[in-house]
C-alpha cells in the first residue's frame, strides 16, 4: 500500500487544470490487474473493477486528482519517521491504496461470498466532478446494485454522514468607462452594484443565524455560510470610471435548508445583475445508525480503540451522488483534513493500513447479510 501511495504521488495529477489523468489512471489499472480485479475497464476518465460474487455492490470510490501543489518538491514522496509526506499523499491518494488492497483482502480471505465490492476511481472531484463521478451519474453507471458506499477522504477519525450543498455565483454589473475628469459621461458600475452587494449582506444576517443540527467542530462551524466578495473585480484603473463591477456569492447550505428556495432568494436581491453559476450542488445526510454506518463504527471502535464519531463535512462530498440515488453513503480515510491541500501535506502510515483493515472488515459484514435489515 505505502509503494503505491508513493507511485500516486509522483503522478502529478493537478486540478485544476486537470494534468497527467492519464498516467494516473494507467497506473491505477496496472495495479487493479496485478492484483486480479475483475471487470478492470476505463468509463471516459475513470477506472471502475470489482472483487466478489453476486449482484449487491458496496462501492469503494475515491478520486486521483489532487489540488494544485505549493512546490514541485511535492510530488517526490518521502517517508519521515511514522509519516508518508507529499501531495496527495492525505487526499487522498492513500486513501485509494488502502481501499484497493482492501477489497484484494478481503476476496483472499473468501469473505466475499454473497456480494461485491465496486471500485471507484475518479478525477476532477476538486472541480464538482464533470469528468468523474458526476459523469458517470449522468450516464447511469454511478451506484449500480448499491447497498452502499465508502470513500476514503481525509476525515482526520471521524466519519462524515452528511456535506453541506452549494450555490456558487458570479454576480456581474455592467457600467460604462470614463476618465475621472469626466466622470459625468461614464457609468460606475461598483456604484451600481452597491445596493445589490448591501441586499445580499442583510440575507448574510439573517443566514448567519441559522445551526444544523448535525454534529460538526467547531461550534462556529455549526452555522449556515453566505461568503460574499470571496473575488472582486471592477475597472482597470483609478482614474477611470469602472466599466464593470464583478464579485462572488458562495453559499454553503446545511441539510435542513432548501437548495432552490436560497438560490431564488439570491437572485431575487440580484436581479439587475448578469449572474453566472459557478456551481450548484446539493446536501446530503445518511443517517448515523444506518446499518452501514453501525457496522462501520464498530470495526473503526475495534481496529483504532476509538468509538466513531459522526460529524458532517464542512465542504462537498462526493457520497451525495450516491445519497441521490438513496444508496448510504460514509466518508472515513486515513488522511487529516488539517495539513490536506496545504504545503506540508502527510499521511501517519499506520492510519492507512487501519483504514483498509476497518474497509475489508466492514465489507465482510455488509455484503454477506442483508445490511438493511440487520441489527
Amino acid at each position: 500500500m505505502l509503494d503505491l501511495t508513493k507511485r500516486l504521488i509522483a503522478i502529478p495529477s493537478e486540478n485544476p487544470p486537470g494534468n497527467q489523468y492519464e498516467e494516473c489512471a494507467r497506473t491505477l489499472v496496472a495495479e487493479l490487474e496485478r492484483l486480479n480485479f475483475d471487470d478492470v475497464r476505463r468509463e471516459g476518465a475513470c477506472v471502475l473493477a470489482s472483487v466478489g460474487k453476486g449482484q449487491r455492490t458496496l462501492y469503494f470510490s475515491g478520486h486521483f486528482d489532487v489540488v494544485p501543489a505549493q512546490s514541485r518538491d511535492q510530488f517526490q514522496p518521502r517517508v519521515e519517521g511514522q509519516n508518508l509526506f507529499g501531495r496527495g499523499s492525505s487526499d487522498m491518494k492513500s486513501g485509494l491504496a488502502a481501499m484497493i488492497h482492501a477489497a484484494a483482502a478481503a476476496r483472499d480471505e473468501g469473505l466475499l461470498t454473497s456480494g461485491r465490492i465496486g471500485i471507484v476511481l475518479v478525477p476532477d472531484e476538486e472541480t464538482a466532478g464533470p469528468r468523474g463521478s458526476r459523469d458517470l451519474f449522468a450516464r447511469g453507471v454511478l451506484g449500480k446494485d448499491g447497498i452502499g458506499m465508502l470513500t476514503p477522504e481525509p476525515t482526520g477519525g471521524v466519519v462524515w454522514n452528511a456535506n453541506r450543498g452549494a450555490v456558487t455565483l458570479l454576480v456581474i454589473m455592467r457600467g460604462k468607462a470614463a476618465h475621472v475628469g469626466r466622470q459625468f459621461e461614464g457609468v460606475n458600475a461598483f456604484e451600481r452594484a452597491l445596493p445589490g452587494m448591501m441586499r445580499v449582506a442583510e440575507i448574510k444576517k439573517e443566514v448567519e443565524l441559522r445551526e444544523t443540527k448535525y454534529k460538526i467542530a467547531p461550534v462556529g462551524a455549526l452555522k449556515s455560510i453566505l461568503l460574499l466578495g470571496g473575488r472582486v473585480e471592477a475597472g482597470t484603473n483609478f482614474n477611470v470610471t469602472p466599466d464593470f463591477c464583478s464579485f462572488t456569492i458562495d453559499r454553503r447550505i446545511n441539510p435542513e435548508e432548501g437548495l432552490e428556495e436560497e438560490e431564488l432568494r439570491l437572485r431575487d436581491a440580484l436581479r439587475e445583475f448578469e449572474i453566472e453559476t459557478l456551481q450548484k450542488e446539493p446536501s446530503a445526510a445518511t443517517p448515523a445508525e444506518d446499518p452501514l454506518g453501525r457496522i462501520l463504527s464498530r470495526h473503526i471502535a475495534q481496529i483504532t480503540g476509538k468509538e466513531a464519531s459522526f460529524e458532517m463535512c464542512p465542504g462537498l462530498l462526493e457520497t451525495r451522488f450516491y445519497a441521490a440515488r438513496g444508496i448510504p453513503a460514509f466518508a472515513y480515510g486515513p488522511g487529516l483534513l488539517s495539513v490536506s491541500h496545504g504545503p506540508n501535506e502527510f499521511v501517519p502510515t499506520r492510519n492507512i493500513a487501519q483504514c483498509a483493515l476497518i474497509y475489508a472488515l466492514t465489507a465482510a459484514e455488509a455484503l454477506n447479510r442483508d445490511v438493511h435489515s440487520c441489527s
